[in-house]
């Protein structure tokens, strides 16, 4: 099984978060803010990942430590399930409609972190989750996932469906780069031998 725990302790948040790759969608979430509860969700339904979230943050300051130490756990658990990715497909893309947004993500679990994110969140808040943390989110993901992460909204005007579609774009292209191609199950995918 492709799983891994993590335990993170800092001044700013406490977090016990479980993640399972070959897991069935199932979440249970409680970081403190609602609106990263259902984005953390819709990405273990959409991914078909197993995830428990546990957060314990300073959210009477805002959202900003527990949603950034919260994507550091879930990269460290994520580059910790994935093993030495032997088997996986390594490469996963969607171009993903939700209503009158348009989102495309692209994944090479590549073992280097890039994230290019080009995303234009028209409000400030979405309730009282600053959008501006959605792009932290995925720059602390990637940095401690090592993952390549390309991130582009073609076209979209409600700010909450932007993020929503965001969230669950990296969540089918993720399912697709970490999913195990048959024909190539005792093989690493790259010329390099190692990833």
């Amino acid at each position: 099984m492709r799983t891994s725990k993590i335990a993170r302790k800092t001044n700013e948040t406490d977090i016990k978060l479980e993640l399972n790759l070959d897991g069935n969608g199932e979440a249970n979430i409680n970081t403190g803010c609602g609106f990263l509860d259902h984005m953390l969700t819709l990405f273990s339904k959409h991914a078909r990942y197993s995830l428990d979230v546990e957060c314990n943050g300073d959210t009477y300051v805002d959202y900003h430590h527990t949603a950034e130490d919260v994507a550091i756990c879930l990269g460290k658990a994520f580059a910790e399930a994935i093993g030495d990715k032997k088997g996986i497909s390594r490469y996963g893309d969607i171009i993903l409609p939700m209503d009158e947004t348009l989102i495309m993500c692209a994944v090479d679990i590549s073992g280097r972190d890039y994230l290019g994110y080009d995303a234009k969140i028209p409000a400030y808040k979405v309730g009282d989750f600053d959008t501006e943390l959605c792009e932290e989110f995925f720059r602390a993901f990637v940095r401690e996932a090592k993952i390549t992460l390309h991130i582009r909204e073609i076209c979209g005007s409600n700010s909450h469906h932007i993020i929503e579609g965001i969230f669950k774009a990296f969540a089918r292209a993720l399912a697709k780069a970490t999913s195990i191609d048959e024909k190539y199950a005792n093989e690493i995918p790259s010329t390099k031998g190692v990833i």
